[in-house]
């Protein structure tokens, strides 16, 4: 065998063995069906496991969705379909003893913007400008709506938009995303500045009114309204001024627009009022002022109903409705004669001579004074002691004066002797019952309490104990005493019905809008002072003698028709020194005394009791005691002025 045969037999060989070896461990792993059987049978148990486990989680969670959270879910789809829209309820109206309406609403359409809609404000605002009458005005106002009502869904850029300004923008409302009219019902005081401090006025809900509304859990009854009283009656009698809220369920688009009504709940009306107050008497009573500052309370004193309630100057209310522009309040708070002050509620004044009369009924009661009981007046009084001297009005005195002539020609130096004989707390315990001193609880939120001094009052106030000559002061309304027009006319009231004590009161009945049931406001007697009549008719005879010749409102009685009472009344601004006498013409208008005078009418069975402040008037006989006249005239006798009486604050003193 040649020796390449021999290899190539080698080479065979070897390659046989190795492909052998090759072929038959490759053929044995293919070849074991078995094991390829059990092996696909474990991913195909594993694959379906993990099908079943998938898919009874999605039936788990379809059950969960579809059955055991059908109620939410379905809820929810409502929700994202249906808008719950509140409707605000129609505020009740305000009327005076006779019907006439004093507040009202009426409807407007109004072009409101939705500030988080909005991506540039002021753009958005000057476009609107050239379809819309916008002024400079309107801006502030809605400048300072944003800045007071943050939060606001919808704010007013204007309102009461003519029909033509409506057709405008509804034109062009396609460019002004999150702009939008509104019908919206508005407040309305038809006569303006009359009777503007009783009534008050309603404004825009802010955050503090909110607070309010959410403390009482009453938010939710003021859902969609955008007013609420803030003064007056519209701010005491709130809530039932208000009425209950309304609700529509409305279907809505994709694109948040209302499709169809699908129900609705209507809002009930808020109640009526109807005032004590007679607004022809208001009207005669501040026409009567003039061009003069000041208040006037009238009571039936046999109820405690409010016949009239000035305060002079007033305001017109229609300027808070839509949010007070920015110049018209500085307007109004930057006024010298103060419009928006409630003279008559919570001017704090001295009350004068006409404390006198309470003084000299104290001095009876308490034994102080008898009616025989004489002083020698030399025009001046002095402690023993001293020799400081407190000066009576008249200069010289009058005379012999005792209790009864010391009312009726107003003798400073009678009450600066009974003043100094009576202990300050006895004083002050027998006059609060009159009021002095104390809140009435007329339905008016705001009263001030006014000030009847006492010792403890002075040792709190100024750690100071107390003087005689603080006492001197007091007995003729003069030092620390401080009174409210409406406490004067409350005393006033009180005595004149013999010491019954009615809460004044503004609302005489609330009238039911549903049922028209009217429920009447009871006059509430609060208590009975225990006087003897034998004193009440002293000094309520001295009172009417005031009016007559002799007395210190002569003038002012001269000619009635009916019997009335009355005490004038004069109350420092400035204090003088000791020898200095008192020249009004020297003084500037401001600095001049108050004017005082009280009344009731007819004297043998009031009808009504009065009290009467002129603001830097002068004397109580020349300015205060006219205008009362002429509120008795057109209330007893409905005999109304062809003219303003004439007030002359330089007239004679009459004390």
């Amino acid at each position: 065998m040649s020796t390449g045969s021999i290899g190539r037999n080698l080479f065979t060989s070897q390659s046989r063995g190795i492909g052998g070896r090759l072929g038959s461990r490759g053929l044995g792993e293919y070849r074991d069906p078995e094991r390829e059987v059990r092996r696909f049978h474990l991913r195909l148990a594993a694959a379906g496991a993990l099908v079943l486990i998938a898919f009874g989680v999605l039936f788990g969670r379809f059950i969960y969705l579809q059955v055991i959270q059908h109620s939410y879910y379905h809820t929810k789809a409502e929700d994202n379909r249906i808008s719950v829209v509140p409707l605000p309820p129609n505020r009740g109206l305000i009327m005076d003893r006779t019907g006439v309406v004093l507040a009202r609403n009426h409807s407007a359409y109004t072009l409101e913007i939705q500030p988080d809609q909005v991506d540039d404000l002021d753009a958005t605002i000057d476009a609107l400008a050239g379809v819309v009458d916008i002024q400079s005005r309107d801006r502030k106002r809605f400048k300072k709506l944003r800045e007071d009502m943050r939060g606001a869904e919808s704010l007013p850029i204007k309102t009461r938009l003519s029909d033509e300004e409506v057709a405008r923008f509804a034109a062009n409302a396609y460019r002004f995303p999150g702009v939008a009219i509104k019908a919206r019902l508005y407040r309305e005081y038809p006569f303006g500045e009359l009777a503007s401090h009783v009534l008050g006025y309603i404004g825009r809900i802010n955050d503090r009114d909110l607070q309010w509304l959410e403390s009482r859990d009453l938010s939710a009854n003021y859902k969609g309204t955008d007013f609420m009283g803030k003064t007056g009656v519209e701010q005491f009698y709130e809530q039932e001024l208000h009425g209950s809220t309304g609700s529509a369920h409305v279907e809505i688009d994709a694109g948040g627009r209302s499709v169809r009504t699908l129900s609705s709940h209507a809002p009930t009306a808020g109640n009526s009022l109807v005032l004590t107050l007679d607004l022809k008497l208001q009207e005669v009573a501040e026409k009567a002022f003039g061009s003069y500052r000041g208040a006037l309370v009238a009571i039936d004193p046999s109820t405690g109903g409010i016949l009239a309630f000035v305060s002079r100057p007033g305001y017109d209310p229609n300027l808070f409705v839509d949010g007070i522009d920015p110049q018209s309040w500085e307007r109004l708070v930057k006024d010298p004669d103060k419009p928006l002050s409630n003279r008559a509620l919570n001017g704090a004044y001295p009350p004068g001579s006409t404390f006198k009369p309470f003084m000299a009924l104290m001095a009876l009661e308490l034994g102080k004074r008898t009616p025989e009981y004489a002083i020698s007046d030399p025009g001046y009084f002095s402690l023993p002691g001293q020799t400081h001297r407190y000066r009576d009005w008249k200069v010289g005195g009058h005379g012999m004066v005792n209790l009864r002539r010391s009312i009726v020609i107003s003798c400073d130096t009678y009450y600066y002797g009974l003043a100094s004989d009576t202990d300050i707390d006895k004083l002050n315990e027998f006059l609060s019952q009159f009021g002095f001193g104390e809140r009435s609880g007329i339905d008016v939120r705001g009263e001030h309490k006014g000030l009847l001094p006492s010792r403890a009052w002075k040792k709190k106030r100024f750690g100071e104990r107390w003087y005689a000559g603080d006492s001197v002061s007091v007995g003729i309304g003069q030092g620390y005493n401080l009174t409210t027009p409406l406490q004067l006319a409350q005393a006033t009231a009180i005595l004149a019905n013999n010491g019954v004590v009615y809460r004044p009161h503004l609302v005489r009945e609330v009238v039911d809008t549903v049922t028209g049931e009217r429920r009447a406001i009871e006059p509430e007697p609060i208590r009975k002072i225990s006087l003897h009549p034998k004193w009440v008719q002293l000094v309520k005879s001295a009172m009417v003698d005031v009016t007559r010749p002799g007395g210190t409102a002569a003038r002012a009685g001269a000619g009635a028709e009916y019997t009335f009472a009355g005490k004038t009344g004069t109350a420092q601004v400035i204090a003088m020194k000791q020898d200095e006498k008192y020249d009004e013409k020297k003084v500037s208008e401001r600095f001049r005394d108050h004017a005082l005078f009280i009344s009731f009418a007819p004297a043998e069975a009031p009808r009504i009791a009065l009290a009467v402040l002129v603001e830097n008037g002068g004397h109580g006989s020349a300015t205060a005691a006219p205008i009362a006249r002429v509120v008795l005239d057109y209330f007893l006798l409905d005999k109304k002025p062809e003219q303003p009486p004439v007030l002359d604050p330089d007239a004679p003193e009459e004390g």
